[in-house]
């Protein structure tokens, strides 16, 4: 926001204020320590640094904020708990620092809503904005004006310029009037069609526009090759177009997902897996001969094979590896039939996200066969083993899983898988855990 670079201090003050006043009223011998002062100060100072707390971006909003906001509470949560073992600080119960914590995070996300609030409806009221023009038309001066005829981002758009006359309301003249009118009508950012200028015409640009205190900002031609998933990165000086970035590229999100993993894995290994396999294992013997596991290989990330581990719920043939269950699969075991309408059969996979060859979320793997099948069979398939496959993921609890019955299937399945690489966030994992959870009780008609 224009001529705010107050609010960055003023932030970073209220959060450490409301830190230190909660900890001196409700936890006072604790805060009197120096050494505990300086500990939750600093870790709050590197917290909010690496998660970029602090930064201001016009187009962001408390809904883009917030999960940043979550990953920052539960980071510094850990930090703000583990002085107590350091420590072996006893003063107070760790039930009373827990509704401290939970009442510093509920302060921290008001301020942070209260914040995107005032700032919406000063902006839409005519607060301070930025006012641009646009020097070129083509494609993106349509969706540029989406952009800028939004009140609450603070834009104010006068028109464009363009050597091809026009009769339109925004059309101001030919380009060179264009810079003469910015010094005269005080603009603040000029935005270039890249494909209207020579190097040299652009180079005179950014002179003049820097002489004027001006901002310049240039937009690719319209190569209709742009999408939301490319970023641009810098490579020294040479910028370079990344042109699929997935959120779980950044280190932090890996280190997050994996934390999650062992964590969700183990749990389920020692609580769940520990007593259930002895009673598959006998059942299984009752019900069928066969072994206890079905152990298949199949693509994992980077398409690197791995042993994919399932309790067995069909009796053993040798289109195991080349075909699906069907519906009414005669393959299909009776204790198999109930395994599979549970997702029972899937647990033992959990061993698979502990050793790392999987994550509890993300693409279904699929049989080796099938992935050279469907890769030749879909444009962009390949993509989705760009991260480790799931247990579970958005397309199974959108109800592709399963068998394939018809192209669209396939992919929709594969829309779906990209749309999670694109989009991951730790919200969405937990929301397709919910999710899924939810299916298990209601049943599914593919679940066979």
């Amino acid at each position: 926001m224009k001529n705010s670079f107050f609010i960055l201090p003023l932030s970073f003050f209220i959060h450490l204020i409301t830190l230190n006043v909660g900890l001196y009223l409700f936890s006072h011998e604790l805060y009197t320590d120096p050494i505990n002062l300086l500990y939750y100060n600093l870790t709050w100072l590197i917290c909010a640094y690496s998660f970029n707390i602090y930064a201001q971006n016009k187009f962001e909003k408390f809904t883009t904020k917030f999960p940043k906001l979550i990953k920052l509470i539960i980071i510094y949560g850990l930090c703000y708990f583990c002085l107590f073992a350091i420590r072996k600080i006893t003063n107070y119960s760790i039930y009373h620092h827990l509704i401290l914590f939970i009442g510093f995070a509920f302060l921290l996300i008001l301020y942070k809503y209260l914040f995107y609030l005032a700032r919406t409806r000063y902006r839409t009221k005519g607060g301070k904005y930025v006012k641009v023009i646009v020097i070129g038309r083509d494609l993106n001066l349509r969706k540029l004006r989406t952009i800028f005829d939004q009140p609450t981002l603070g834009y104010k758009y006068i028109g464009y310029f363009d050597d091809s006359p026009s009769t339109s309301a925004t059309y101001l003249g030919e380009t060179n009037d264009a810079l003469k009118f910015a010094v005269d009508h005080k603009i603040d950012e000029i935005y270039c069609i890249a494909s209207k200028f020579s190097k040299k015409e652009f180079m005179a640009l950014m002179t003049f526009a820097d002489n004027h205190l001006i901002k310049v900002k240039l937009i690719p031609d319209n190569k209709e090759i742009w999408t939301r998933s490319m970023s641009l990165q810098l490579y020294g000086s040479v910028p370079v177009l990344n042109m699929r970035e997935s959120p779980l590229e950044m280190e932090y999100a890996n280190i997050i997902k994996r934390m999650f993993d062992v964590v969700f894995s183990s749990l389920v290994i020692i609580f769940i897996l520990s007593w259930l396999i002895p009673i598959i294992y006998i059942v299984m013997r009752i019900d069928s001969k066969g072994p206890l596991f079905f152990i298949q290989e199949r693509h994992g990330a980077n398409m690197q094979t791995f042993k994919c581990i399932k309790f067995r719920s069909m009796t053993p043939n040798k289109n195991a590896d080349t075909e699906m269950a069907k519906k009414n699969d005669m393959r299909v075991t009776k204790l198999g039939k109930f395994m599979r309408k549970t997702n029972i059969d899937e647990l033992p996979q959990f061993i698979n996200v502990f050793m790392g060859d999987m994550s509890v979320v993300g693409p279904r793997p699929h049989m080796v066969l099938h992935t050279k099948e469907f890769e030749a069979l879909v444009n962009k398939y390949l993509v989705r083993h760009f991260v480790k496959p799931g247990i579970t993921g958005l397309a199974q609890v959108r109800g592709y899983r399963g068998e394939i019955e018809k192209k669209s299937d396939l992919l929709n399945r594969v829309r779906l898988d990209i749309f999670y690489l694109e989009k991951w966030s730790p919200r969405l994992d937990i929301l397709i855990i919910y999710y899924t959870i939810l299916n298990v009780i209601r049943g599914e008609k593919k679940a066979y």
